[in-house]
């Protein structure tokens, strides 16, 4: 594990494109809580700028223990917080929802009920009000679900916002609904239901009777940092996620909205690209990324972004090096993307080691090694690893470190034509960001 995760200089790094300040707006105060606790470990802030931070986020939730203990860290001098008619109010809601839900409950186990629910919920409706089976009665699960999200019981909530899903035909409790489900499941660690519910929640927001413009990005911007969390699951398939974010409705709201985002698209992309994975789709994804990168060059840049730019776009395989070392920090330290950090590197190396052997026809060891951050003696072997799995037609010659490339003769009527598409690629970045650029002198 390289040092440079845990030096002054990474952290100093890690502070300085930390982009927390950024996200939170986005998200839920409880979806804020994993961030500041992997934060504080990682020394990237204070501890008490964290809980300072954590403290206003909760101070108005049902978490009252947890809330009074940061107050005794951030006051040590002052005495408890007074919470007592607030638990009260509580208890009283919570006896009154589980009244409620029994009530329901002893409907629902009724044989003729059974006999008689219909896949239309409006139907049931009826239904269910001869056994006195009213709306408020049904509202009665989300507001229990609600009040288990704000105790922080979110396995609770889940449970009771899906029965309440099950029978409402309230289309603002519904998505209200959707969106604390879709909380739920992310900070219960449930992957596949958490999935389920982003898919229902883009049903709804990418109606195009949703709303109106400006309250559809809102919320598509939302879907996306909460989908972040997903991230976190290292078994998590990124292929959905990634092609999500390029689809057209939503690489135009991260465009338009929330160009940092550009960030965790680029890490994922990489990512997906290891050894045996380096197919068409990958190969199209990395394409679209290249462009997206470019196109956004003047509103968002950071070191991951930036290795992008150096390889692909300006074909610069020093920076490059440098900036796959800055990226390292920045992937280790951010709360999304630290368990990507590995895969990042590896599908990176990778890269660089494809196209600077596409480009050269003798290469020194040594030379390549430097520009993936390897030594001399781990670069041999991952030269050696690389020819064995692509099957790249090329010698290494141990008496002189180098590696000799066989690259098939082609034509001179290919060479033009190929020469000619990369001239067309290279004009097209360049007009890009030409364009953006001029864009933004006039905005």
């Amino acid at each position: 594990m390289s040092t440079a995760k845990t030096s002054p200089e990474a952290l100093e790094l890690a502070r300085k494109y930390d982009l927390t300040q950024t996200i939170i707006p986005f998200l839920d105060p409880h979806l804020v809580y994993p961030i500041a606790e992997f934060l504080g470990k990682k020394g990237i802030y204070s501890s008490k700028a964290l809980d300072q931070l954590q403290y206003d986020l909760f101070k108005d939730s049902c978490m009252f223990d947890f809330i009074n203990d940061l107050w005794k860290k951030l006051n040590p001098s002052e005495s408890a917080l007074s919470l007592d008619d607030r638990r009260a109010d509580l208890d009283a809601r919570i006896a009154t929802y589980e009244r409620d839900l029994t009530t329901v409950s002893e409907a629902f186990e009724n044989p003729e009920v059974q006999a008689n629910l219909k896949a239309d919920k409006v139907q049931n409706l009826r239904m269910l009000e001869k056994y006195n089976i009213t709306v408020d009665l049904i509202n009665s699960f989300y507001f229990f679900g609600k009040a288990n999200f704000s105790c922080g019981d979110y396995a609770a909530a889940s449970r009771k916002l899906h029965q309440f899903l099950l029978l409402s035909t309230d289309a603002k409790l519904i998505a209200s609904a959707h969106w604390g489900k879709f909380a739920s499941d992310l900070l219960a660690g449930e992957t596949e239901a958490a999935l389920e519910d982003q898919q229902s929640l883009r049903d709804i927001v990418d109606q195009r009777s949703f709303a109106d413009p400006l309250t559809q990005l809102h919320n598509r911007t939302w879907i996306i940092h909460w989908s972040l969390f997903l991230l976190q699951n290292p078994n998590f398939n990124k292929e959905g996620l990634v092609d999500l974010f390029f689809s057209a409705s939503y690489i135009s709201t991260i465009q338009a909205a929330c160009p940092w985002i550009i960030r965790y698209l680029a890490a994922a992309v990489i990512s997906l690209n290891t050894k045996g994975r380096n197919n068409s789709s990958n190969q199209r994804r990395l394409k679209d990324l290249v462009r997206v990168v470019g196109q956004e060059l003047y509103e968002y840049q950071d070191p991951i972004t930036d290795f992008v730019r150096a390889l692909y776009i300006d074909y610069d395989f020093a920076e490059a090096q440098s900036k796959l070392l800055e990226a390292e920090s920045i992937l280790a330290n951010d709360f999304f993307l630290h368990n990507l950090t590995d895969s990042f590197l590896d599908s990176a190396r990778h890269l660089v080691s494809e196209l600077y052997c596409r480009i050269h026809q003798r290469i020194d060891v040594k030379q390549l090694s430097a520009r993936l951050n390897l030594s001399p003696e781990q670069g041999e072997k991952w030269i050696a690893n690389l020819i064995k799995d692509t099957k790249m037609d090329a010698k290494i010659n141990e008496s002189d470190g180098t590696v000799i490339m066989n690259h098939p003769v082609t034509s001179v009527y290919q060479q033009v034509i190929e020469k000619t598409k990369g001239l067309t690629f290279r004009s097209n970045q360049i007009l890009a960001q030409a364009l953006n650029k001029n864009e933004s002198v006039v905005a």
